[in-house]
């Protein structure tokens, strides 16, 4: 059961935390371009779709963590160190999300922001926060300090 609970939850977090991750990170540029081009329909429809894709895989990466839980839970690791970082660590970019990346990309299609060039920044600094993140729960959840796998 370990090896399927670890399959799933490794599989859901390639699969939902991944395109957030990447869709987010495009989104900055992509506004800035949209920004200098406003006549331009493709370049608002791909801002308007990196947008879509970050709130629909953010809405299913919370499987991520709901396997996550039920696979430290069968491997008996739920009050390991790492562990514990990890997901304060997740529970901290998903408030990222929710409260700075999602919102931000929101009020730049919707005008507010300002639809600065400086809101952009912001918004790709914050992405990049996000990014980080996810980058060291990764890290985390592969060399598991104490784990006895030998990994």
């Amino acid at each position: 059961m370990n090896k399927f609970l670890l399959s799933v939850h490794v599989l859901a977090a390639i699969v939902a935390i991944g395109p957030v991750t990447v869709a987010a990170s495009m989104f900055p540029p992509a506004m800035r371009r949209a920004m200098a081009s406003p006549d331009d329909p493709q370049a608002t429809g791909t801002v308007e779709l990196l947008h879509r894709i970050c709130r629909v895989y953010a809405t299913v990466g919370v499987v991520v963590p709901v396997f996550g839980f039920a696979t430290a839970s069968s491997m008996g690791v739920l009050g390991d160190a790492w562990l514990i970082v990890s997901i304060g660590l997740t529970a901290l970019a998903a408030l990222v999300l929710a409260v700075l990346v999602l919102p931000g990309q929101s009020a730049l299609l919707e005008g507010g922001g300002g639809g600065s060039r400086e809101a952009t920044v912001r918004l790709a600094m914050v992405t990049g926060v996000f990014n980080l993140l996810w980058a060291v729960v990764t890290v985390l959840m592969i060399i598991r300090p104490g784990s006895t796998t030998g990994a």
